[in-house]
């Protein structure tokens, strides 16, 4: 199993999110487990991804499931069986030349940039996993046609933040399931 993990993953196996039910939760937390067990986490080089995580998270201090997995991360930083690191090249400050369209990349908010590139510079091109992030239901028809999936852990919350978010909308078509492993 490879995969990018958004931010807001990490926050809701925290518990850090409010709204989200205690099966988002546990989503979050059983993926980001089963990475740390048999998986491999794909970051940027330059450790944008990281150093996020760690702005968000307290993983010297707390026992939260989010926390561990960036302590884990941080150790085994270097142990390429657990930890991929891309390199990007950011061509201005959040835009990379990897991104996976670069018609998309304008509408997608600067912090997210790097978890796409990130997919998209990978000659594997894992899954971005998301957890609460409803604009991803907008973007992701057109990531998957660059060869980068998202797999939606949270597929209730989502919907629901959109109708929420976007009440003149109609709800976007969601994946099927995607791809969890390459």
């Amino acid at each position: 199993m490879r995969a990018v993990v958004d931010t807001n993953v990490v926050l809701v196996a925290n518990d850090a999110h409010e709204e989200v039910s205690p099966e988002c939760v546990l989503a979050c937390i059983d993926r980001l487990e089963a990475l740390m067990r048999h998986g491999t986490v794909v970051i940027d080089d330059a450790y944008r991804i990281l150093g996020e995580y760690q702005h968000k998270t307290t993983p010297m201090k707390n026992k939260r499931v989010g926390d561990v997995f960036v302590l884990w991360l941080l150790k085994n930083s270097a142990n390429r069986r657990h930890v991929e690191a891309v390199p990007l090249q950011e061509q201005a400050p959040d835009r990379f030349a990897h991104f996976p369209d670069a018609n998309l990349q304008d509408d997608i908010d600067p912090p997210d940039r790097k978890f796409l590139a990130v997919a998209a510079a990978h000659p594997h091109q894992p899954p971005v996993w998301q957890a609460t992030d409803c604009k991803w239901l907008d973007w992701w028809p057109r990531l998957a046609a660059t060869g980068v999936t998202v797999d939606f852990l949270c597929e209730a919350e989502v919907c629901r933040y959109y109708t929420r978010k976007f009440p003149d909308r109609p709800l976007p078509e969601r994946p099927r399931k995607l791809r969890m492993t390459r």
